[in-house]
């Protein structure tokens, strides 16, 4: 499934009919609507201030305003998010403890050597929160203009060429090895500890060539500093509006996004399941919350619990075809 339709078109269809979810709240068995009577903890696997932290923050003050409960970020950063995701794997299973769910997780489930619990076996799907894409920036100094110039160019000099990485599992790693399978090039890695680091090499012309998301790169790519030269959805970005898609350019079916979602213990409940899920998808639909989420570089997202499910294990299936073919460590 692709976020860029199925998801969509369930945001759209949500956006035409909002009172449709009011009266689904109120519809759900009696064992949902006496939930939640205390407040619901949103458990965030990075550091305050990252997006994870910033959307569970917005997204969650919404749904305390619909569901009337607070709702509480804790921040447990490191491993990757496995942390986080152990702490609420291992939590009641009573609806009350949530977690922000990026695609960090999704790569874990093959990354990661020490991740116990795993999509269906641990924690279950509740809703899609937001995504972003990324985009394909080289220093002017590469003298490439196109993605297909620098496919051609990385095919002469194989080997040659190096892109920065914001660390070994990053989603600039990501989408650089998918990239190199796709293209049939050999562009290798410089990691570095996160992404201001590697823009900042970027910037000088240590290194020439990075994915990165947009809102750091934005200004850069507008002056001309650095040249953008695709966006990694399948759709063209609302922040570079006149830049092409790497799918539409070159690599047919290119398509990387991050994304986050809501998960939960495995255990909760159906019927309060579907209450937070209708409860995230009503504050998406907030404008105050669109526009907030478009200030952060991202766009809303929404499907059911089987969407986000369904979503989740292709996402699984796709990054784990990338890492073992790039020979991928996280150390």
């Amino acid at each position: 499934m692709q976020y860029a339709g199925k998801f969509v078109r369930a945001f759209d269809g949500l956006a035409a009919a909002g009172v449709a979810v009011v009266l689904a709240l109120g519809s759900l068995p009696a064992q949902a609507q006496s939930y939640p009577t205390k407040p619901i903890r949103i458990v965030v696997g990075f550091a305050p201030g990252g997006p994870s932290d910033i959307i569970s923050r917005l997204v969650g003050a919404k749904m305390g305003e619909i569901l009337g409960q607070q709702f509480v970020i804790e921040n447990k950063s490191g491993a990757g998010g496995t942390i986080a995701t152990e702490t609420v794997a291992r939590s009641d299973p009573d609806g009350y403890t949530i977690l922000n769910t990026p695609l960090a997780n999704a790569v874990n489930e093959t990354l990661s050597t020490s991740l116990k619990y795993k999509i269906g076996d641990g924690i279950i799907a509740v809703a899609p929160l937001a995504q972003t894409a990324n985009v394909l920036v080289v220093h002017p100094s590469l003298a490439v203009k196109s993605v297909a110039e620098l496919i051609a160019l990385a095919k002469a000099r194989p080997g040659e060429l190096l892109y920065a990485s914001a660390g070994r599992g990053s989603a600039t790693h990501l989408a650089s090895e998918l990239f190199n399978m796709m293209a049939g090039t050999k562009i290798g890695p410089v990691h570095y500890k996160g992404g201001g680091d590697a823009l900042k090499d970027l910037l000088s012309g240590q290194v020439k060539i990075m994915f990165s998301s947009i809102a750091p790169v934005l200004s850069f790519v507008r002056t001309g500093s650095l040249i953008g030269l695709a966006t990694t959805g399948l759709e063209r970005d609302p922040a570079l509006p006149d830049l092409v898609t790497l799918s539409e350019s070159s690599l047919p079916g290119f398509d990387v996004r991050l994304w986050q979602g809501f998960t939960a213990p495995a255990g909760v409940p159906r019927p309060v399941v579907e209450k937070l899920a209708a409860a995230t998808a009503q504050a998406l639909n907030a404008p105050d919350v669109k526009e907030s989420l478009a200030n952060q570089g991202f766009s809303p997202l929404s499907g059911t619990p089987e969407e986000f499910d369904a979503f989740y294990r292709n996402e699984v299936a796709k990054w784990r075809k990338v890492i073992e073919t790039s020979g991928m460590t996280s150390q």
